[in-house]
């Protein structure tokens, strides 16, 4: 099994679950473009998610070069935009990516983004095959990978909602 499965596998599966819980309730990340003076309408934030979504679950199941480098530049997106939430000092609640979970923009979501960018950017050089795939052909480590894979989207999840706050305090 290559070695970046499992990494691949979590960078792919935040972008997919992000992108679904967007989709089904964009009302949080159509407050934060609109706070930004960006476009906002439900209807283009629904698009964008639905393209997250479709986006993390294609690199899971089909891989290749061209998905892993659109993974790895949905990341620097993200990068991007928390950057200017930071910037503007415009007061943002959320981001939309974990409901509406109070997680206002902070310097470990651009950290984090990155490190998530430079994930799917390695695996694009490396091993740009479908974890899926990866995990068909040596069943006997999928099960590992699988509950790792669980457990480290856990730990981003509270990364991203968690830590801002406690580094706020």
């Amino acid at each position: 099994m290559p070695a970046l499965t499992g990494p691949a596998l979590i960078a792919a599966a935040l972008l997919a679950l992000a992108g679904a819980q967007k989709l089904l309730d964009p009302t949080m990340t159509v407050g934060a473009l609109r706070a930004l003076g960006l476009p906002s309408s439900p209807w283009l934030v629904r698009l964008g998610s639905a393209v997250e979504l479709a986006l993390g679950a294609a690199a899971i199941a089909v891989g290749g070069t061209v998905l892993w480098w659109a993974v790895a530049a949905s990341y620097l997106l993200f990068a991007v935009f928390v950057v200017a939430a930071l910037r503007s000092g415009t007061m943002i609640g959320t981001c939309g990516c974990f409901g509406r979970e109070e997680t206002p923009p902070h310097l470990s979501h651009v950290v984090l983004n990155l490190v998530l960018a430079a994930t799917a950017a390695a695996v694009a050089l490396t091993s740009p095959g479908a974890p899926l795939e990866a995990l068909a052909d040596h069943p006997a480590d999928g099960v590992p990978v699988l509950a790792l894979t669980a457990v480290s989207l856990f730990l981003l999840h509270a990364a991203y909602v968690d830590l801002p706050r406690a580094l706020a305090r």
